[in-house]
């Protein structure tokens, strides 16, 4: 993963549309670059593995990276069992990965009954947190008692709770009085206090009557976060935890719940101080994750979501400065929906989470929910892949969707370059999802999403073509690692295989020619195929290769260029772009590109 921002021209962009129109006479690309732009972590180095293997109590565990794939971060969930986690870090780094990101847990408004005791939504006591007492009495009534030793008007207004596998050290508090952890079976509690606007005021004064908000933390007696940073620096990996989540609006729960944004800012901040008295140098901490998905739309500016993402931007400027908030917001390209959006729209939504200060956008390519189809131009009127008919039925893919994954990534792409030029700093990744909308056998014990295979996962990352910076997938719990052979085995074993990911026409010494970027092209030979003929040109022979990439493309992907007379392909003409190596392998998803004149 790089964290260096260089500006590519605009040309360069252009040059690579989502058809990948080849013009005559294509210019090389220039590089801008961008002093205005630095990088989210500046003064970070990337993890690299600290030995060749180690050995703990979970066994020995293997830190090369053996299978170098082109998706290089994962999700994962949270466990109980820590040596899960060993083997998790061990197999993701195995395939190339080197970002982790957390699935997080949601901040929740309870009620209480007559005794202080938190309630469930079904409105019995929660057993969770059954255990946080104080001199007998109830967490809520202890705080409240506290609070209204200092002034008898003071009071406990709303009540809020937040389970996690972490544990905090004491910078999560600010006002020792009214604030601590309170050991209670095999769990820490944590219970802030804060005023209810969320201005969390540091000169804890409670002599002057208030409502306030409590929120009760369900920890853990050893931190989750440290046992994962620890691994990262094992394994070479990068760790992004998640924020609390935002309670939802009862009335739209795609929304933030604009009642409760203060209290959520509150927590934040106070978790976000713990981090960065214990982590700010931590490499391996690579910046923290907000799980409050939205959808990419044209009407984003009002969704009050995007107030979260703003509060907690500036809240890790403060408590972690260089390291980004992450965000991974949803597409939908369906048309007949009446919230599908078009990859135009999708652009403007862009540019609004950017004006938030997040500092990565990972739009989820939705395939695997079926709500965008990866596809060819040339392919609108081709029946859509069988897996997507339990959410488009049996139609064409011009029919369902407004665009392809690719078509959203290109113009968030052209979004991208129009922030950078405005002086925002972000990156674009994608986030390839490793599942099918459905499934024989479920992948996770909740819902009905099924495996997917290699080949249509290498079809995602083809359509993401260089575009973005860096490709993620959701995720490798159940995803990566269910089935017979699962996800990963398929990896393993087919990692090398050629990905192209886009061509166009370039001339290089006076020669017409194709430059291509992909993944594994070394010692390959690019074939190129039409309707009336067909050639194949060895790369190491009549070419060359260039194996280290710019610094805004992902890791790993390589540039080649092969002499080639686009003048005996007729104007219009689609073709057929891939890579063979001499093992055999070839691209699964061909390039289709055309000469616009």
């Amino acid at each position: 993963m790089r964290w260096l921002f260089v500006l590519l021209g605009a040309a360069v962009l252009a040059a690579v549309a989502a058809v990948i129109v080849v013009l005559p006479d294509d210019p090389p690309p220039a590089r801008v670059s961008r002093q205005a732009a630095p990088t989210p972590t500046p003064t970070a180095t990337e993890p690299t593995p600290q030995v060749p293997e180690f050995t703990d109590v979970c066994g020995t565990y293997e830190t090369a990276e053996k299978y170098p794939y082109a998706v290089t971060g994962y999700w994962i969930t949270p466990q109980s069992n820590r040596c899960t986690w060993r083997k998790q870090l061990q197999e993701i780094h195995s395939v190339g990965g080197d970002t982790v990101i957390r699935i997080g847990y949601g901040l929740q408004y309870r009620a209480v009954d007559d005794e202080g005791r938190v309630l469930a939504k079904d409105g019995t006591r929660d057993s969770l947190y059954k255990d946080c007492v104080e001199d007998g009495l109830s967490c809520h009534d202890a705080a409240e008692r506290d609070l209204r030793r200092a002034h008898p008007g003071n009071r406990v207004a709303r009540t809020y709770v937040y389970r996690t596998d972490q544990a905090f050290g004491p910078d999560l508090f600010r006002c020792s009085e009214v604030e601590r952890s309170v050991p209670g079976g095999k769990r820490v509690y944590y219970r802030v206090l804060a005023p209810m606007d969320g201005s969390d005021d540091a000169t804890c004064d409670f002599t002057k009557p208030k409502p306030y908000d409590l929120i009760i933390i369900a920890g853990a007696a050893d931190d989750s976060l440290t046992e994962l940073l620890s691994l990262g620096d094992r394994f070479g990996i990068r760790v992004f935890p998640a924020l609390p989540l935002a309670p939802r609006d009862p009335k739209t729960p795609i929304r933030a719940n604009p009642d409760h944004i203060g209290t959520l800012t509150t927590l934040t901040r106070r978790i976000l101080q713990d981090y960065g008295a214990r982590f700010a140098d931590r490499t391996s901490l690579g910046g923290v994750y907000q799980p409050f998905e939205v959808q990419m739309a044209a009407s984003l500016a009002g969704n009050p979501t995007l107030e979260v993402y703003s509060q907690q931007h500036r809240i890790v400027e403060q408590e972690l400065p260089g390291k980004p908030i992450l965000i991974s917001p949803y597409l939908d390209a369906r048309r007949r929906v009446a919230f599908g959006q078009t990859p135009a729209q999708v652009a403007e939504g862009f540019k609004a989470l950017v004006k938030t200060g997040v500092g990565i956008i990972a739009p989820q390519d939705s395939r695997g929910t079926g709500k965008v189809g990866l596809f060819w131009p040339d392919q609108r009127d081709d029946e859509v892949d069988e897996r997507l008919r339990p959410v488009v039925g049996e139609t064409t893919y011009g029919t369902a969707y407004h665009g392809s994954t690719r078509d959203y990534y290109r113009e968030m792409a052209l979004a991208r370059d129009e922030m950078l030029r405005a002086g925002h700093e972000v990156e674009l990744w994608a986030n390839v999802e490793s599942f099918e909308p459905s499934g024989d056998k479920p992948c996770a014990a909740q819902g009905t999403r099924g495996k997917t295979d290699k080949k249509r996962l290498d079809q995602a990352v083809t359509m993401a073509g260089r575009y973005v910076q860096k490709i993620v997938s959701y995720m490798w719990s159940d995803f990566m690692t269910c089935g017979s052979p699962s996800l990963e085995q398929e990896v393993m074993k087919d990692w090398d295989r050629p990905i192209a990911v886009d061509a166009i026409r370039r001339g290089r010494d006076a020669r017409d020619g194709v430059e291509m970027r992909g993944y594994h092209l070394k010692d390959g030979t690019v074939t190129v195929t039409w309707q009336d003929g067909a050639t194949e040109m060895v790369i190491a022979t009549t070419g060359w290769l260039d194996e280290d990439p710019l610094e805004e493309l992902p890791e790993g992907m390589q540039t080649a260029w092969v002499p080639f007379d686009w003048g005996q392909v007729p104007a219009g003409e689609w073709v057929r772009i891939g890579v063979r190596l001499p093992s055999g392998q070839e691209t699964t998803e061909p390039l289709r590109v055309r000469l616009t004149t």
